[in-house]
């Protein structure tokens, strides 16, 4: 049988004991920003795949045509930038719908311009 935790509430809270409701609701938010923080980091730097796909998917695409898409960004290098952002972008420049676009890109097209928009050609 396991053995039965030691009862320490009392000393682990100890530094907490002369806290008003103010200042542990304050520190309580100082601590959540410090363990979110790094992830927010990460989901700004980094992406997959599948992620992008998904972001397709909710802009109105087919999972064939996401898949594509996704694909092409892959091939380009340019993932970091986002599968959906480089349709927007790509479709604002060609002045067009971006779902418009974003079938065509799914096809192989305007790849050119998408890679020069984000790798400094504008």
């Amino acid at each position: 049988m396991a053995e039965k935790r030691k009862d320490d509430f009392n000393i682990r809270r100890a530094h907490l004991a002369e806290l008003s409701d103010e200042e542990l609701k304050a520190r309580f938010f100082t601590l959540a920003e410090e363990i979110v923080e790094p992830l927010i980091a990460l989901s700004k730097k980094s992406t997959s795949p599948s992620v992008e796909r998904s972001v397709l998917l909710r802009m109105g695409f087919s999972s064939l045509e996401a898949r594509d898409i996704v694909n092409h960004v892959l091939d380009l290098g340019l993932m970091g930038k986002g599968a959906g952002n480089i349709v927007l972008k790509t479709a604002e420049k060609l002045k067009k719908d971006y779902l418009e676009v974003g079938r065509e890109m799914a096809e192989g097209k305007h790849l050119d311009l998408a890679q020069n928009i984000f790798k400094g050609g504008k």
